[in-house]
């Protein structure tokens, strides 16, 4: 399965890919191994990890279950913003609802997403989600 672009991780200082403060404290740890605090956070760093490249990260954070067999980034698309439109856990589950924006050959688009977490070993992963 192709996603995002090749690898371009931002510098510590530069703002993170998913809005929410600069990419040294918002998004790097996650990307680095650390636990996510919440879905939502994780599902942040996932669509970071989208926008650099980083399949090491999507992989380490689906669900084995419902991963691809393999991840592969694809340079042609370039993440542009994400909005988080609703976050809800509930226990060890939880649903994030986003919109993120994309160019692909010069093409904008949107992609708007309800995706499901679980907590797994104290880790939130994500399991999958519909399209809307």
């Amino acid at each position: 399965m192709s996603f995002g672009s090749a690898s371009r991780r931002p510098l510590a200082a530069a703002p993170c890919p998913c809005g929410g403060g600069t990419f040294g404290t918002c998004c790097a740890p996650i990307l680095d191994g650390g636990a996510a605090p919440s879905a939502e956070r994780l599902m942040r760093s996932r669509y970071t990890a989208f926008a650099v490249g980083d399949t090491t990260h999507l992989v380490r954070s689906w669900h084995p279950r419902t991963r691809p067999d393999e991840v592969v980034a694809d340079g042609g698309t370039e993440w542009t913003a994400l909005e988080v439109v609703e976050a809800r856990e509930d226990g060890d589950a939880a649903i994030v609802e986003f919109r993120s924006r994309y160019s692909h050959g010069g093409r904008a688009g949107e992609l708007h997403e309800r995706s499901r977490f679980v907590r797994r070993g104290g880790r939130w992963v994500y399991v999958d989600g519909d399209v809307e």
